[in-house]
């Protein structure tokens, strides 16, 4: 795989120009679109500003005028790709879904709803997991949104820290995002046979929630 352009802690030059008339901003949403989809099907190698105007059925121009070169146009595409998951976080604080639930169920559920952002956009954090690796400022924003997930789907489960078998209901909970979130890394960079037999999507997920269940709420009962 190529090696993406920038690997420091530098991008204050990264910067988009935002487009402001309807045409303009038109355009620049097939061109992120299309981005998305580029890293999505050929990973950073199929990325290039040409690929990219081929997809969007742009000009080079349309790009350089939001952006200066492929690094700010990546990590403009990046954002985009990650916008699209992060709007899926709202579940975690939608009353609604989550109310009288059991604390058992509940476990289940949250996890499944973490697999269930992993599943819908696979495509996308396969390739920038991998493209993460040799990339800090991709790695640097990753860790970032990922945090953001882990501190919602603990709040969430804070609701049941009674029925915890935790003294530290909090850290518990961190410990079983922080397990769900890389195996599900793990699972979608590299396929489902990495380091371990393979096992269908269904069974996978149900032995996900055996684990956070059993941590959680240490039950040895019928469910298992």
């Amino acid at each position: 795989m190529t090696t993406p352009a920038a690997d420091s802690d530098d991008v204050a030059d990264l910067r988009v120009r935002p487009p402001l008339q309807r045409r303009t901003r038109e355009a620049w949403h097939r061109i992120l679109d299309a981005g998305v989809a580029l890293l999505e099907h050929g990973g950073y190698d199929a990325f290039t500003i040409a690929a990219v105007c081929e997809r969007a059925n742009v000009a080079p121009r349309a790009i350089y005028d939001r952006v200066d070169d492929k690094e700010s146009l990546f990590l403009a595409v990046y954002e985009h790709g990650i916008a699209r998951l992060r709007a899926e976080y709202h579940v975690f604080a939608d009353d609604e879904r989550w109310r009288d639930l059991s604390t058992h169920q509940l476990v289940e559920d949250a996890v499944h709803e973490v697999a269930a952002i992993f599943t819908r956009h696979a495509a996308f954090l396969r390739a920038v997991v991998l493209i993460s690796g040799a990339h800090s400022e991709v790695r640097r924003r990753g860790a970032r949104y990922s945090q953001d997930l882990g501190d919602r789907f603990t709040q969430l489960l804070l609701r049941a820290r009674d029925d915890l078998a935790h003294p530290d209901a909090e850290t518990a909970i961190r410990h079983i995002f922080t397990t769900t979130f890389s195996t599900l890394v793990v699972r979608t960079a590299y396929g489902p046979a990495f380091a371990t037999e393979a096992t269908d999507d269904q069974t996978f997920l149900a032995m996900l929630v055996d684990v956070a269940q059993r941590y959680l709420l240490h039950q040895c009962d019928d469910h298992y």
